[in-house]
C-alpha cells in the first residue's frame, strides 16, 4: 500500500518539482527600495527590474538588439513619431498577501506607468520622494507626448520629436511596467508608500520580504509568462564583504556571489567547487568632478588632476590588471568611440603647472566620497581613494577620504553635495547615449544622475541632436565631438573599463554575466 502511494505521489509531481532547489546570491548591497523608477543604481535594478518587473521590450546583450518583451511585437510610423505596441496575452500581475490582481495585464497599466513620471497633474507624480531621475535624465518629460490606450491590448506612444534611442530606451529598469489596479488600490487606501516596499510586477519572481542588511527573499512566479523559473525560490543575501562573499560560497550558503574582488579570481579558478564566469564589461568607473563647487568649476584644476593621477599603478592595485584604463566615458567597442583621442598623460610637474596657473600654488583641501563596499565598477573602494589621497598630495591636495553607506551616497551625489565622487556608470542597451544624456546632459543635472554637474549649451545640443539623427553616420560623428568636449573639459577622472565576474558553485547552470551588470535568474538551475 505504502509503495502504491509514493508511486501516486510521483506521478502527480512533476520531475521540476521534485527536482527544484532554492537559490541563493550573495550580493554586495542594499536596494535603496523597490520601486525602481525613483533610483538609478544598479543594485536596486537588480533587485527590483530584473527579477520582480518586466518591460515593453528587453535588449538582448547576446544578439545586441531590441528584442519583444511585454509587447510582442510594435510598428514606428514613418515620420518616427508613433510607436505602436500589441501587448501580450495572458500575462498576469503578481499575487501576494498583500494584492489580489482582479485583471490581466491591459493597456491601463502601460498608461498609468507612463503618465505617472510624465505629468506633474498626474495624482501619482508626486508620490515619488526621489523624483524620476533617469526619466528625466533621458528627457522623457520633453520627447514623449502623449501616450495612448487604442484598446485593452495596443497603446501608442505619439514623440514631440523623432528620437533614435526610443526603442532600446524603453529596455532600462526604469521603464518597467505596474499595475494600475494596484496604484488605485494603494491610492485608495492612502498607502502610496508601499509602492516602495511591497512591489508588484510581472516578472518571473515575487516579492516575499525584505530585511536591510542581511536578506531579500523572493517566491517563484509559477504563472510567468515566459515560463515559470526552474528554482524554488530567490534569497538576496546582502553581504557588503567580497571575502564573506567568497567563503559563503565555498560553502554552500549562496550559489552565485556578485562582484568579487579582481585579486581572488586566480586562486577560484583552482577552485573546484566555483565557476568563474565573466564577460567584458561596458561600464565605465570614474572620479566625477563637481564642476558647480570650487575649485572644481575651473577646468584646469581637473585637467591638474588627470595628469597627477597614476591610473597603471590604479589599475594593478585595485583592478589586478583584469581592467583596461578608460580615457573616454565609455568602452573603447563602442561604436562611435574616438580612437584618436588622446588621453590625460601622467605628469605631476605639469599637473602642478596647471595648478598653479589656475590660482593654486599650494594646493588645496577637498574631499571624496566612497561606498563602504566593493563592486564591480569598483572592487576596493578605499584602497583606490588612498591611491587618489597620495597622488593628489604629491601636487599639494589634501584629500579627506568620507566613507559614506551606498544608499546615502547615491542620494547625496545626485543633490550635488559632494566635492569629488567615486562613481562608475553601466550602460543599459549598447547605445553610445546610454552614458551621454544620463550623465553629461543639462536635464540629467536637473535629475541627478550627472555627477559632475555640468550644464553647457555646446555639449547639449551635441547629445541631443545626436538622439534625434537616425544616420548612423551622422550620429557618430556627434557623439565624437562630444567625447572630445568631455575630455578638454576634464569632466571625469576617467578610471578603468572592467571586466564582469560572476562566481557561482558548479552546481548551478544557465547563468550568464551580462555586460550591462543586469541579471537575469529565471532560467538559472541548482542541481
Amino acid at each position: 500500500m505504502n509503495l502504491k502511494l509514493l508511486a501516486l505521489v510521483c506521478a502527480v509531481l512533476s520531475p521540476l518539482a521534485l527536482a527544484a532547489k532554492p537559490l541563493t546570491v550573495c550580493t554586495e548591497a542594499n536596494p535603496e527600495g523597490f520601486d525602481v523608477v525613483q533610483y538609478n543604481s544598479l543594485v536596486t535594478t537588480n533587485a527590483s527590474a530584473d527579477v520582480l518587473m518586466d518591460r515593453l521590450v528587453e535588449y538582448d546583450a547576446a544578439k545586441q538588439q531590441v528584442v519583444p518583451g511585454l509587447a510582442s511585437q510594435w510598428q514606428v510610423s514613418a515620420d518616427g513619431l508613433s510607436y505602436t505596441f500589441t501587448l501580450r496575452p495572458n500575462v498576469s500581475f503578481h499575487r501576494t498577501a498583500f494584492f489580489k490582481p482582479g485583471r490581466q495585464l491591459n493597456a491601463d497599466d502601460v498608461v498609468f506607468t507612463f503618465e505617472r513620471m510624465l505629468s506633474p497633474a498626474h495624482p501619482w507624480y508626486k508620490t515619488a520622494a526621489n523624483g524620476y531621475p533617469h526619466a528625466q535624465a533621458m528627457q522623457f518629460p520633453r520627447l514623449i507626448k502623449s501616450v495612448k490606450k487604442i484598446d485593452a491590448k495596443t497603446v501608442r506612444f505619439d514623440l514631440n520629436y523623432p528620437e533614435a534611442t526610443f526603442l532600446s530606451s524603453l529596455s532600462m529598469g526604469f521603464a518597467s511596467i505596474y499595475s494600475a489596479e494596484y496604484a488605485q488600490q494603494l491610492f485608495s487606501a492612502g498607502k502610496q508608500a508601499e509602492m516602495n516596499s511591497k512591489p508588484v510586477g510581472t516578472g518571473p519572481f515575487i516579492f516575499k520580504s525584505f530585511q536591510k542588511d542581511a536578506v531579500v527573499r523572493y517566491d517563484v512566479n509559477t504563472a510567468y509568462w515566459a515560463g515559470a523559473p526552474k528554482v524554488s525560490g530567490l534569497v538576496y543575501a546582502i553581504t557588503p564583504d567580497t571575502a564573506v562573499r567568497i567563503q559563503k560560497l565555498k560553502a554552500g550558503e549562496c550559489q552565485i556571489a556578485l562582484s568579487p574582488k579582481p585579486q581572488d579570481i586566480g586562486g577560484l579558478k583552482q577552485d573546484k567547487r566555483v565557476q568563474v564566469l565573466h564577460t567584458p564589461a561596458f561600464m565605465t568607473a570614474f572620479v566625477a568632478f563637481n564642476s558647480q563647487k570650487k575649485p572644481f568649476n575651473n577646468p584646469l584644476v581637473r585637467q591638474a588632476i588627470n595628469m597627477s593621477f597614476d591610473r597603471a599603478t590604479y589599475l594593478k592595485t585595485v583592478f589586478d590588471n583584469t581592467a583596461t584604463a578608460a580615457h573616454s566615458i565609455y568602452p573603447p567597442n563602442t561604436w562611435s568611440y574616438k580612437h584618436s583621442l588622446r588621453p590625460y598623460p601622467y605628469d605631476p610637474a605639469q599637473a602642478k603647472k596647471l595648478l598653479a596657473q589656475a590660482g593654486y600654488p599650494n594646493g588645496f583641501k577637498t574631499s571624496v566620497w566612497v561606498r563602504p563596499s566593493g563592486s564591480t565598477l569598483n572592487p576596493n573602494p578605499k584602497q583606490g581613494a588612498e591611491l587618489l589621497q597620495a597622488d593628489l598630495a604629491k601636487i599639494g591636495i589634501k584629500l579627506d577620504i568620507k566613507v559614506i553607506e551606498w544608499g546615502e551616497l547615491i542620494k547625496r551625489g545626485k543633490a550635488g553635495e559632494h566635492e569629488l565622487l567615486f562613481m562608475g556608470w553601466a550602460g543599459d542597451n549598447g547605445d553610445p547615449d546610454n552614458f551621454l544624456t544620463p550623465q553629461f546632459s543639462c536635464s540629467a543635472v536637473k535629475s541627478g544622475t550627472n555627477f559632475a554637474r555640468y550644464c553647457e549649451s555646446r555639449l547639449d545640443k551635441l547629445i541631443s541632436d545626436g538622439k534625434r539623427s537616425s544616420d548612423f553616420a551622422a550620429r557618430a560623428k556627434l557623439y565624437q565631438s562630444a567625447q572630445q568636449l568631455i575630455r578638454d573639459q576634464a569632466l571625469w577622472l576617467p578610471l578603468a573599463h572592467p571586466t564582469a565576474y560572476v562566481l557561482a558553485r558548479t552546481n548551478v547552470f544557465g547563468y550568464a554575466v551580462n555586460p550591462f551588470g543586469r541579471v537575469n535568474f529565471s532560467r538559472v538551475t541548482v542541481n
